[in-house]
């Protein structure tokens, strides 16, 4: 259960610790205090939705914490995310709220995302808000009520499995069919394609060594020139020695007095290095010079197979590799036209193993949600009557629809506010404190189901008010009999009921406005029951009623 929420620099509240206890826990205050500010921290410390406004005015940040007991190792939302609480079983969750919109949240001081934040909170504490009511608007939610009611996630992925196969096996025929007149254009298209990329003979990497050789063919001239040049340098001719032939001469000046000191040998064996490197050097020009054919024809060649390569890029893909790949495509889609007929009658075989598939799949999780069906009508009419709602009869219908994400079912509730009248759906005949109520039937006989520990109604009251009000008080307590309760009220038949009462009061200090959480003693909660049932104006009248609803809710509890 939840043991302490501590809220810093959220909104109007400066700093607050409110430390719940188990059982019923109830929150008052006047309109505008900051109940739902509180409500609204709860929610950003299990990871929901929130805004840099959230943020107190002045403050860098805010911070929230809420500590948990009877934490069990073995829930999933803690297991996945690496979570363990202590020995204890105490879990103490805390998120940051930056005013630059970074967030830092932690799980007993590891570090996790919100995400994982708001997994392992929604298995600790969940909670019911003041519109939660007008989901019941939304018959699309009435199948998801159904579902988590009677567990059908086993059927229910069954029959999504199967859907999801029936699915792709329907995009993949409609993929394949086509008049007879556009497959024939698709079909002189592509053949047109693939032979005019076949005829061009694509290499890979030739494109490359085509650009080199063209480069060298355009300066063939000059090419030939700067060898022979380099060559003449080097050898020599007919007229004058090259480099090669004076370095041999330099080296024969020296070899007569390389022996006279070290020194000179050194010189003498430079000059020999220095000659072979310049005879090989010499060779290797010439060779390069030898085998240089510069011929206008090839350039020609090549200066065609460019352009050639150029226009099929313009057409085909970036590269002579994108230009196979997309030869490689046409070629399979040729293929699967032309044999699309026999592709066709094989796709069209497993589509209707698949649509029975769907069919046996979405007539198994029918039935389990027709058999959930019985028991939540039981379940929430017994509710309602307890909640003073005896002449309200409740109702689930079934309607096939075809096969969807979701089932065969079209699902709706019903209820018939009056006897006599006949079940119409819940948006049409249902006045807003019918729906509340109905609400917190439904979310009760679901809460019995799930290992929360902790619910949260907030403001769920609205339209209720006198026998009902009462009803509404001595079901939340019966409730937290079994779990712990929260509940921001504005009726005294609620907040007497409570077993733990806080006041929220706003002030004023320092020209800032603060919110504060206070428990209540008797004497302060008669007084806060005096006020919200007679206004500002608390009279000793008021007062003695509001002690003997106290005695009245300590008299029912005590039956509990």
């Amino acid at each position: 259960m939840l043991e302490l929420l501590h809220i810093e620099n959220i909104a109007v509240i400066e700093q607050a610790d409110i430390q719940f206890r188990p059982g019923f826990n109830a929150l008052t205050g006047e309109t505008g205090a900051g109940k739902s500010i509180v409500i609204d921290a709860m929610g950003a410390v299990l990871g929901g939705r929130t805004s840099r406004d959230l943020i107190r005015t002045g403050a860098d940040k805010a911070f929230v914490s809420a500590a948990f007991s009877g934490v069990s190792q073995d829930q999933p939302g803690l297991a996945e995310n690496g979570v363990v609480p202590d020995e204890n079983g105490e879990l103490l969750l805390q998120r940051e709220i930056g005013s630059d919109g970074k967030n830092i949240c932690r799980a007993n001081g590891r570090p996790i995302t919100v995400s994982q934040l708001r997994q392992i909170g929604g298995e600790l504490l969940n909670i019911h808000g003041q519109h939660d009511g007008q989901q019941l608007l939304d018959e699309e939610q009435h199948g998801t009520y159904l579902d988590r009611f009677g567990r059908t996630e086993a059927p229910l992925a069954a029959y999504q499995a199967a859907y999801a196969v029936m699915t792709e096996l329907k995009a993949q025929i409609r993929a394949l069919e086509m008049d007879e007149a556009k497959k024939a254009r698709r079909v002189d298209s592509l053949r047109f394609q693939i032979g005019e990329l076949e005829r061009a003979e694509l290499v890979p990497g030739e494109e490359e060594e085509l650009t080199a050789r063209r480069n060298l063919l355009r300066n063939g001239e000059k090419y030939l020139s700067a060898l022979s040049g380099a060559d003449y340098c080097l050898s020599g001719g007919e007229e004058s020695a090259g480099a090669v032939d004076q370095l041999r001469d330099a080296e024969e000046a020296l070899s007569g007095i390389r022996t006279l000191g070290d020194d000179l040998m050194e010189l003498f064996k430079r000059l020999g290095e220095l000659r072979c490197e310049a005879y090989d050097l010499a060779d290797t020009i010439r060779d390069k010079r030898a085998e240089f054919d510069f011929s206008p024809a090839e350039l020609d060649a090549v200066e065609s197979r460019s352009d050639q390569l150029y226009r099929l890029k313009k057409k085909y893909g970036a590269t002579v590799e994108d230009m196979l790949t997309y030869l490689d495509k046409c070629r399979a889609e040729l293929d699967a036209i032309e044999t699309a007929d026999s592709t066709l009658l094989l796709l069209e075989g497993k589509l209707k193993k698949a649509e029975q598939a769907v069919r046996e799949t979405g007539n198994t999780l029918t039935a389990a949600r027709q058999a959930a069906a019985k028991v939540l009508e039981s379940r929430i009419q017994a509710e309602l009557r307890d909640l003073d709602m005896h002449r309200v009869r409740f109702a689930i219908q079934f309607e096939e629809k075809d096969p969807s994400p979701d089932g065969l079912d079209a699902i709706r509730f019903l209820m018939s506010a009056n006897v006599g009248e006949d079940l119409r759906p819940i948006a049409k005949i249902a006045s807003g404190g019918e729906l509340a109520r109905i609400m917190l039937a439904l979310k009760n006989v679901l809460a019995e189901q799930e290992a929360i520990a902790t619910l949260v109604f907030d403001e769920v009251d609205t339209g209720v008010s006198g026998r009902a009000a009462q009803k509404v008080a001595e079901k939340l307590a019966q409730v937290s009999r079994r779990k712990q309760v929260l509940c921001v009220t504005h009726l005294p038949q609620l907040a007497a009921m409570a077993d733990t009462h806080f006041s929220v009061e706003k002030g004023e200090s320092k020209g800032r406005t603060f919110t504060r959480v206070v428990q209540l003693d008797r004497e302060r909660r008669k007084a806060e029951l005096a006020r919200i049932t007679g206004g500002s104006k608390v009279t000793e009248a008021l007062l003695e009623s509001a002690g003997e609803l106290l005695d009245e809710a300590e008299a029912y509890r005590r039956t509990l």
